[in-house]
């Protein structure tokens, strides 16, 4: 399929029905469907197409990064995608994390953060202070990248954002006590996948921390002209990376003093 195949105002919501049925069905897609999104509004039109025609609440939100050079090149730093709510689940034991067996999957440890209070209503431009005020509480825990598409981090981020942001699944972990205390940026986090550690970092190496990441969605979101209601999650960020997982494979994130909280890996099954 090609941009011709389709008036260009019927474009996104092409490719946003695909990325959906294969969703559905838990397929593969060999290739991306459709034309690739040559901007982020582009892009963000295909995930709006997309959250516009499925049924499920919308209940988080994930921020990823945009790393050198493609931050220059694409004019910003973060991605954001929408992560529905019968995929956000408690952390428990054996808790699984659900990927496209025959798409791409990865695993990353996240500072979640819950939205207390809903931002002011037709405010476009947030300071950290005032995005950090409508934070109620700060759990740690684990983002589950995943879609349909192999090659979905593989062409830049406008294609990562036109699937849900690379989104299938947050597992909610221990809260963080007295959070607005803690030393969040500057605690090292590890993660492991069947007891091996493959990677480790800090928030403090993400642009305004973890903040800033909120400070983003929320002005990402103002320009979409997106409420976010009382009770959302926020995944802030992979602090230790993108770590690609297969399915039967275990993974553990250890935030030290904050706990730690791990899953399984499992194939996401067809919708009913």
């Amino acid at each position: 399929m090609t941009s011709a195949d389709h008036p260009a105002h019927e474009a996104p919501v092409a490719i946003a029905r695909q990325f959906l049925e294969a969703r559905q069905a838990a397929r593969g897609l060999a290739a991306y469907p459709g034309a690739l999104p040559a901007t982020l509004a582009q892009a963000y039109a295909i995930q709006d197409h997309a959250i516009a025609a499925q049924e499920k609440a919308v209940a988080g939100w994930k921020v990823g990064r945009i790393l050198p050079p493609d931050s220059a090149s694409w004019g910003a730093e973060r991605l954001a995608g929408p992560i529905l709510a019968d995929t956000i689940v408690e952390a428990t034991a054996g808790a699984p994390g659900l990927i496209f067996a025959d798409g791409f999957g990865a695993a990353e440890a996240e500072f979640l953060l819950r939205i207390g209070a809903p931002p002011e209503r037709d405010k476009m431009h947030f300071s950290l202070a005032e995005s950090w005020a409508l934070v109620d509480a700060v759990h740690i825990g684990i983002e589950i990248a995943s879609s349909p598409f192999p090659g979905i981090n593989s062409h830049g981020p406008a294609v990562t954002i036109s699937d849900f942001g690379n989104n299938n699944g947050l597992l909610i972990g221990p809260a963080i006590a007295d959070f607005a205390h803690a030393d969040l940026t500057g605690q090292t986090v590890s993660l492991s996948i069947d007891g091996a550690v493959v990677g480790t970092g800090q928030a403090a190496a993400f642009p305004d921390g973890i903040v800033g990441a909120l400070r983003f969605l929320l002005e990402n979101l103002a320009q979409r002209a997106i409420r976010l209601p009382a009770g959302t999650w926020v995944s802030s960020g992979a602090i230790t990376g993108v770590h690609p997982v297969r399915v039967g494979q275990h993974v553990t994130a250890d935030f030290g003093p904050f706990g730690r909280v791990g899953c399984v890996i499992e194939a996401q099954s067809p919708a009913r």
